[in-house]
């Protein structure tokens, strides 16, 4: 085989393979300092501004949590690591009761403030030790621990648990 065929057959398999890393990539945390949340209503924003925006890095770093449960949308309990909600509502110092979450396809949905700390929601950046990809609920999906409470697996907190959130709007 030619040095030219041998050339042109890695460069081939190297085409091919790059989707697979393009999949490996959201094992480590995004890099780029690019906002995946931005957090505005009855907020503690800083001065002149009116919401607070985090990057991956800075939303993990108020804090990771984690549980495993069975949910609707996949086979089997699933470990989902994240944020507690409770603890990123007192970061930015939310004064509201309720949330409204905004998702990137414009879906939303309205979250009681009290179920945070009541049922320890997370706002989950991984499932299964991996960063979840946007089509497959990533970056960001909020979360109950369905298998820790009867009342939670029914589909008014199912609909609550909302994925690609990009916005939270205190209110």
């Amino acid at each position: 085989m030619s040095a030219l065929t041998r050339r042109a057959l890695s460069s081939l398999m190297l085409g091919c393979l790059a989707p697979f890393g393009a999949n490996a990539a959201h094992s480590t945390a995004p890099s780029s300092g690019k906002p995946v949340l931005t957090i505005s209503g009855r907020i503690n924003a800083p001065s002149g501004s009116d919401s607070v925006a985090f990057d991956m890095a800075a939303l993990e770093g108020v804090g990771i949590d984690g549980f495993e449960t069975a949910t609707p949308w996949y086979n089997g309990p699933i470990r989902f690591d994240g944020v507690r909600m409770s603890r990123l509502m007192q970061h930015v110092g939310a004064a509201g009761d309720k949330i409204t979450a905004v998702a990137l396809n414009d879906y939303t949905t309205e979250l009681p403030i009290s179920d945070f700390e009541k049922y320890g929601v997370i706002l989950a950046t991984k499932r299964d030790g991996a960063y979840m990809p946007v089509r497959d609920k990533g970056p960001l999906f909020i979360v109950y621990p369905y298998d820790s409470a009867p009342e939670l697996k029914a589909q008014k907190y199912y609909s609550r648990s909302a994925w690609q959130v990009t916005q939270l709007i205190v209110g």
